[in-house]
């Protein structure tokens, strides 16, 4: 929740992929590297990690916490995201106004989210302002105060941004993937947590979660743009190096649970009040630290992305996007490839209106996952790895976004791929690659399937399930 505004982080990449880059575009990629990230652990298990940039004005440091609702219990699920609301509503040495009119008076943007994995407080500022950012997190992490109004107050509102969720159906059905996909575990609940444990939630709650997750060693301070890695170093030591680690002692980026199952399921909510049909189908994808994480993001981008309302379906690289867009299967669709600590979720979503061919629509976009194993183009591919690079190295875009990379790869893997590696392995990757991810990930595997809407026109699970091993190209 965000004391003044701030730029919105961009979300996983592999959700979308931009157009193919222009040939100045084409000469940027191939300029030298960016500066290294530097990387100190201290005592206690802090890892600080920062990226210089020369000449920069302004900084943005964070505090990455390996620590989302994947943390959580059934019991206290919707506990982390809790907190992200508390976080600015005081500490035991500044109250709410006066944390808000400080950092008001430095220009400076506070801010914080939580995902699945991790839980993130950032500030953005002058780079003179640095110092005074580290502190202010350090005593919003170390020192909140967790009042009790305060908590009832954000009950209600945690209250309405969960129903607000609830009406955008993109979020709905990706929840539902995941809870489906993930049945019974962690990394199947949602963030929000469900009503009854908004709704009961209490401030032991909240410490215990804290007191369990909020250690040192499961947290990385990232800094970007105007930053000095000694520095950081130094403040870090100063304000967060009286945390304690955890019992587990374990590293940076090691897993913290056992990997989730898979389970091949669905879960339908037909609604025929809807105009629509929201469908999303996945397979078990690959983790962030999989050597096959960027060959599932080049095939993610075979397939694309189309909207209708962007009127360019015939245009498209895409097969699928033509063939949809040709006979008019549906709205929208959306690759993509989500990945977590361990495992992932690589699949398509789809909004159509066009209810009686959604048959055809699952059909032919299935057919095409298919013909990935056999048949993919060199052509295909290298549009794609042009689209891909073009993507991922435009969404580290300023220095919020560049401390998110960071923070999130080191946290998650305990160690950060820079956009010069990441142009050259994904380079390196050929038509065989794709071939081979797509035999080992997508070919006759299980399938998750989320629906919601006017979805009478999509066939039983069976059915699909049975596409995914007897379609040919």
């Amino acid at each position: 929740m965000p004391i003044s505004t701030a730029a919105p982080l961009l979300r996983t990449v592999g959700r979308s992929v931009g157009r193919t880059p222009t040939a100045s575009f084409r000469r940027f990629l191939a300029t030298p590297a960016s500066p290294k990230t530097k990387v100190t652990t201290l005592i206690n298990g802090l890892t600080i990690a920062t990226e210089n940039t020369p000449n920069a004005q302004t900084a943005t440091v964070g505090v990455w916490i390996d620590a989302g609702s994947r943390a959580e219990s059934v019991a206290n699920n919707g506990t982390a995201h809790f907190l992200e609301h508390l976080a600015f509503k005081g500490t035991a040495s500044r109250s709410q106004e006066q944390l808000e009119l400080e950092i008001e008076n430095l220009g400076a943007h506070l801010n914080a989210y939580t995902s699945r994995e991790n839980t993130v407080y950032y500030a953005k500022s002058f780079k003179n302002d640095v110092p005074k950012s580290v502190e202010i997190l350090s005593d919003i992490l170390q020192n909140s105060k967790l009042d009790g109004k305060a908590v009832e107050r954000e009950r209600s509102v945690i209250l309405r941004e969960s129903e607000e969720v609830d009406k955008q159906y993109e979020e709905v059905v990706f929840d539902n993937l995941h809870a489906v996909a993930f049945q019974q575990q962690p990394l199947g609940r949602t963030i929000l947590g469900p009503k009854e444990n908004i709704l009961s939630i209490k401030r032991d709650d909240l410490s215990a979660y804290i007191a369990e997750n909020y250690t040192s060693d499961r947290m990385v301070l990232a800094g970007a743009g105007a930053v000095d890695h000694d520095e950081l170093v130094a403040l870090a030591e100063k304000h967060f190096g009286a945390l304690k680690p955890s019992k587990s002692n374990l590293t940076i980026g090691s897993p913290r649970t056992a990997k989730p199952q898979f389970v091949g399921s669905e879960v339908r909510i037909r609604d025929d009040t809807l105009p629509f049909a929201h469908i999303a189908i996945a397979v078990e994808g690959v983790s962030w630290k999989s050597p096959d994480y960027y060959a599932g993001l080049v095939t993610q981008a075979i397939i694309g992305n189309w909207d209708r309302t962007l009127g360019s379906g015939s245009q498209l690289g895409s097969k699928l996007s033509y063939m949809v867009s040709q006979n008019h299967l549906a709205n929208s669709f959306m690759s993509f490839s989500t990945s977590y600590s361990d495992t992932g979720l690589w699949g398509i979503y789809f909004v159509t209106e066009n209810l009686t061919q959604i048959d055809d629509l699952v059909h032919f976009s299935l057919k095409e996952w298919c013909r990935l194993s056999t048949s993919v183009s060199e052509a295909e591919v290298e549009r794609a790895k042009a689209q891909l690079k073009a993507s991922l190295l435009l969404s580290l875009d300023g220095t919020t976004a560049v401390a998110e990379d960071i923070g999130r790869q080191i946290v998650t893997t305990g160690r950060r791929v820079e956009a010069a590696q990441i142009e050259k392995i994904v380079d390196a990757i050929t038509v065989a690659d794709v071939q081979a991810f797509a035999q080992k990930y997508i070919y006759d595997k299980d399938i998750a399937i989320a629906a919601l809407g006017s979805i009478e026109g999509l066939l039983d699970y069976n059915r699909i399930r049975n596409d995914m091993s007897s379609l040919r190209y």
